[in-house]
């Protein structure tokens, strides 16, 4: 992959994701114009709200790639977005594609006592979910080149560069290099893009935000919970892995239990809604139980 690729397979990379996005972007914006987002009513179980009551770790996958994780007796979200429409804002209008299922009400969350934002793309930093979230007392940990576009009002909001440590709200988090991208633009690629290791007393958590097959977390060992991103893989296995190459990856980890997130709430690719949690479930094979196949909103405990 990369520089060292034939010219032929980067062309007929190329050409698949022109392909794609001309069938989709024209329409996303069509739509953002002239047809804005009747938002689907929006939802948080109220068992939300009592997730430290299922201490030292739970996690609820709340659509896309975000997460509520309870992690060492912290509160812990994961790339929120919760708005009905993601992309570029042109005065009251974003452009961009619009939510397929329901949208988590982030007034009814428990309170946040971490945020960690993988990237800078519209899909894993939405300003206007951040903007929703503000709290003085809470932290913000995102990648470099990234905290000027996180609102104002947080406790503390932080860059953290690959293989670097800090202790924040009452857990240690380690920011590792997926293979992936972090532009917010087309022109901005010098920002960063992390994924992150989770860790307390008892637990260690992982979240890839977003990233193609790699060989770079099998350095992480004895995860309790890893989150990787399954869809979005036509035609962008370049930048986002296949259900069968996260399996792989989740196996090298030597992690318990998988969370499959990043599929089903947005039509970013090729591939049918439905697809990344069947194959992933085949690659699987008579391990599936590994797999938290979970609605958004319910929550997962160890044991369950």
């Amino acid at each position: 992959m990369g520089k060292h690729e034939p010219r032929s397979k980067r062309f007929r990379r190329t050409a698949a994701a022109t392909r794609s996005g001309l069938r989709r972007y024209p329409r996303d914006l069509t739509q953002s114009l002239t047809a804005p987002v009747r938002p689907i009513p929006g939802s948080a179980p109220e068992c939300l709200r009592a997730i430290h009551e299922h201490d030292p770790l739970a996690a609820s996958w709340l659509g896309h790639a975000s997460v509520l994780l309870r992690h060492g007796g912290s509160t812990i979200l994961l790339d929120p977005v919760f708005s009905h429409r993601i992309g570029m804002r042109l005065g009251p209008l974003t452009l961009g594609p619009h939510r397929l299922t329901p949208a988590i009400d982030p007034l009814r969350l428990p309170p946040i006592d971490l945020i960690l934002i993988s990237h800078a793309h519209f899909d894993h930093l939405d300003r206007p979910t951040l903007k929703a979230l503000v709290s003085g007392k809470t932290n913000v940990v995102t990648a470099r080149g990234t905290r000027r576009l996180i609102p104002r009002g947080f406790r503390h909001v932080i860059e953290l560069d690959w293989n670097k440590t800090l202790t924040v709200s009452g857990v240690s988090v380690t920011a590792h290099e997926p293979a992936h991208w972090g532009a917010r633009a087309a022109v901005d690629r010098q920002r960063g893009y992390n994924a992150y290791l989770i860790e307390s007393d008892n637990h260690r958590s992982f979240f890839s935000g977003d990233t193609a097959n790699t060989s770079a977390f099998r350095s992480i060992e004895s995860v309790d919970l890893a989150a990787f991103g399954i869809g979005a893989y036509d035609p962008w296995e370049h930048k986002h892995a296949t259900p069968e190459q996260v399996w792989s990856m989740f196996c090298a980890m030597n992690a318990a239990r998988l969370l499959p997130v990043h599929h089903s709430t947005f039509e970013l690719s090729d591939e049918h809604v439905d697809e990344p949690m069947q194959r992933l479930i085949r690659a699987a094979g008579e391990d599936f139980a590994k797999i938290i196949s979970a609605a958004p909103g319910q929550i997962w405990s160890p044991g369950e």
